[in-house]
Protein backbone atom coordinates (compact mmCIF):
# COMPACT_ATOMS: atom_id res chain seq x y z
CA UNK A 1 0.00 0.00 0.00
CA UNK A 2 1.35 3.58 -0.84
CA UNK A 3 -0.81 5.45 0.78
CA UNK A 4 -0.39 4.73 4.92
CA UNK A 5 -4.11 5.92 5.27
CA UNK A 6 -4.79 2.73 3.16
CA UNK A 7 -3.95 0.64 6.18
CA UNK A 8 -7.40 1.35 7.77
CA UNK A 9 -9.43 -1.51 8.93
CA UNK A 10 -6.90 -4.10 7.70
CA UNK A 11 -5.18 -6.29 10.06
CA UNK A 12 -1.49 -6.45 10.54
CA UNK A 13 1.53 -8.05 12.00
CA UNK A 14 4.41 -5.77 14.28
CA UNK A 15 6.68 -7.16 16.74
CA UNK A 16 5.63 -5.91 20.50
CA UNK A 17 9.17 -4.05 20.72
CA UNK A 18 7.60 -1.71 18.09
CA UNK A 19 5.15 -1.05 19.71
CA UNK A 20 4.82 3.28 20.88
CA UNK A 21 2.19 3.58 23.13
CA UNK A 22 1.62 1.60 25.44
CA UNK A 23 5.27 0.90 26.58
CA UNK A 24 5.95 -2.61 26.01
CA UNK A 25 6.23 -3.84 29.06
CA UNK A 26 2.40 -2.13 30.06
CA UNK A 27 1.68 -3.98 26.83
CA UNK A 28 3.49 -7.59 28.07
CA UNK A 29 1.74 -7.09 31.68
CA UNK A 30 -1.81 -6.71 30.62
CA UNK A 31 -1.39 -9.67 28.11
CA UNK A 32 0.62 -11.45 29.97
CA UNK A 33 0.45 -10.86 33.14
CA UNK A 34 -1.23 -13.67 35.30
CA UNK A 35 0.92 -16.81 33.27
CA UNK A 36 2.84 -18.76 35.16
CA UNK A 37 6.43 -19.27 34.34
CA UNK A 38 8.73 -22.56 35.36
CA UNK A 39 12.50 -21.93 35.55
CA UNK A 40 15.50 -23.46 37.76
CA UNK A 41 16.69 -21.52 41.13
CA UNK A 42 20.31 -20.91 40.45
CA UNK A 43 20.66 -18.70 43.67
CA UNK A 44 19.21 -17.11 46.40
CA UNK A 45 20.08 -13.61 47.97
CA UNK A 46 18.69 -11.23 50.54
CA UNK A 47 18.06 -7.41 49.23
CA UNK A 48 20.46 -5.13 51.00
CA UNK A 49 17.92 -2.95 52.73
CA UNK A 50 16.44 -6.06 54.19
CA UNK A 51 13.99 -5.96 52.18
CA UNK A 52 13.49 -10.00 51.90
CA UNK A 53 14.78 -13.29 49.35
CA UNK A 54 15.35 -13.07 46.04
CA UNK A 55 15.81 -15.86 43.84
CA UNK A 56 17.44 -15.82 40.53
CA UNK A 57 15.55 -18.14 37.80
CA UNK A 58 16.71 -19.35 35.11
CA UNK A 59 13.82 -19.88 32.79
CA UNK A 60 14.63 -21.44 29.69
CA UNK A 61 14.45 -20.03 26.25
CA UNK A 62 14.97 -16.30 27.92
CA UNK A 63 18.45 -15.26 27.72
CA UNK A 64 18.68 -12.96 30.82
CA UNK A 65 18.13 -14.25 34.62
CA UNK A 66 14.77 -13.07 36.16
CA UNK A 67 14.74 -11.97 39.89
CA UNK A 68 11.51 -12.98 41.92
CA UNK A 69 11.00 -12.21 45.22
CA UNK A 70 10.69 -15.67 47.23
CA UNK A 71 7.38 -15.05 48.79
CA UNK A 72 5.88 -15.04 45.39
CA UNK A 73 7.11 -18.65 44.52
CA UNK A 74 4.06 -20.66 43.71
CA UNK A 75 5.35 -23.57 44.02
CA UNK A 76 8.42 -25.95 43.59
CA UNK A 77 8.91 -29.13 42.17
Amino acid sequence: MDDPADLKHHTVNFQIRHVYIPAPHELLAELHGDDILQGEVLDVTQNGGGHGWFAVVHVEGLKNFLIVPVERILGVA
